[in-house]
C-alpha cells in the first residue's frame, strides 16, 4: 500500500511538516514523487518511520537515529528486539517509581514510616539502570567492573541533600557549558568554570578523582557518538569544546 504525506501523517499521528523535514534531512525519503509532485511512501518507508518513532520514544536525538537507520548493516529485526528490551527496562523503572509513590502516599496517610533515603531510592536506581543501558558496556570495559560498581554503590548511598546537589550540578554544568560555547574559547573563564563544575559532578559518582581519568572521559564524549549526540543536541560541537576545556583544566593540554 502507498501513502501520500498527508495520509502517512494521519496514520502515524505525526505532522506533515515532520515528514517533510525527515525528507529534507535524508532520514526518511519518499519512495517516489508522482506526476503531480506529491511524495509517495511505500511499505519500506512506513516501516522505517515506525523505527524512527521507536527511537524517538526512547529519547534518541534525530542525528543519532539517522546514523542508525541509514547504516548499511542496519538490521530491523534486531533493532525491534532491542526496542523491546529497552521498553521492558522502562516498564521496570516505572513500576519502581509507582511503588515509591504508593509508599509515599501510605506515609502521608500515617500507615507506614519512610526514611529520607527511601524517598529517593527509586530515582537513584532508575538513574543507575539508565546509565547501564546506555553506557554500561563501554564504561565497564574502560574503567573495570569493580570501579563501576563502587560508583553505583556511592549513588545508592547518597543522602537526599547529596542527590539534590548532584542533580543541580548536572543542570549547572549544561547551562554554563552552553554559555561558554558561545565564547569559542575553551581556555576562557566560563569554559574553565564548566570544567570545574563537571569535576564536582563526577566526584558524586567516582570513589576517587584523577586528572587522567577526567581527561579520558572527556575524550570519550567525543569518541562515542551517543555522548556526542547528548552534548551536541542543542549546539553541534559542544562535546569537543567540553573535551578541550577539560584537557586544559586538567593540564593535559596547555
Amino acid at each position: 500500500m502507498e501513502y501520500t504525506v498527508q495520509k502517512l501523517a494521519q496514520l502515524a499521528g505525526v505532522s506533515t511538516r515532520t515528514l517533510r523535514y525527515y525528507d529534507e534531512i535524508d532520514i526518511l525519503k519518499p519512495a517516489r514523487i508522482n506526476s503531480s509532485g506529491y511524495r509517495i511512501y511505500s511499505q519500506a518507508e512506513v516501516d522505517r518511520l515506525q523505527q524512527i518513532m521507536f527511537y524517538r520514544e526512547l529519547g534518541l536525538p534525530l542525528e543519532q537515529i539517522k546514523a542508525i537507520v541509514t547504516s548499511s548493516d542496519f538490521n530491523s529485526v534486531l533493532a525491534l528486539k532491542q526496542h523491546r528490551e529497552q521498553l521492558l527496562d522502562r516498564r521496570k523503572q516505572l513500576e519502581r517509581l509507582i511503588t515509591n509513590v504508593d509508599k509515599t502516599i501510605a506515609m502521608h496517610e500515617g500507615r507506614i514510616s519512610m526514611s529520607d533515603q527511601e524517598k529517593f531510592e527509586g530515582f537513584k536506581q532508575n538513574l543507575i539502570e539508565e546509565n547501564e543501558q546506555k553506557y554500561g558496556k563501554e564504561i565497564r570495559e574502560k574503567y573495570g567492573h569493580e570501579r563501576v560498581e563502587q560508583s553505583n554503590e556511592k549513588l545508592r548511598g547518597m543522602t537526599q541533600e547529596q542527590y539534590e546537589e548532584m542533580m543541580r550540578l548536572s543542570e549547572e554544568v549544561n547551562r554554563t557549558l552552553a554559555e561558554a560555547y558561545k565564547t569559542g574559547d575553551p581556555a576562557g573563564e566560563l569554559a574553565q568554570r564548566a570544567a570545574d563544575l563537571h569535576k564536582q559532578w563526577l566526584c558524586y559518582h567516582w570513589s576517587e578523582y584523577s586528572k587522567e581519568a577526567h581527561a579520558a572521559i572527556a575524550q570519550m564524549y567525543v569518541d562515542d557518538e551517543r555522548f556526542t549526540a547528548y552534548y551536541d543536541a542543542e549546539q553541534p560541537g559542544t562535546a569537543r569544546f567540553l573535551r578541550d576545556a577539560i584537557l586544559i583544566y586538567t593540564g593535559m593540554r596547555q
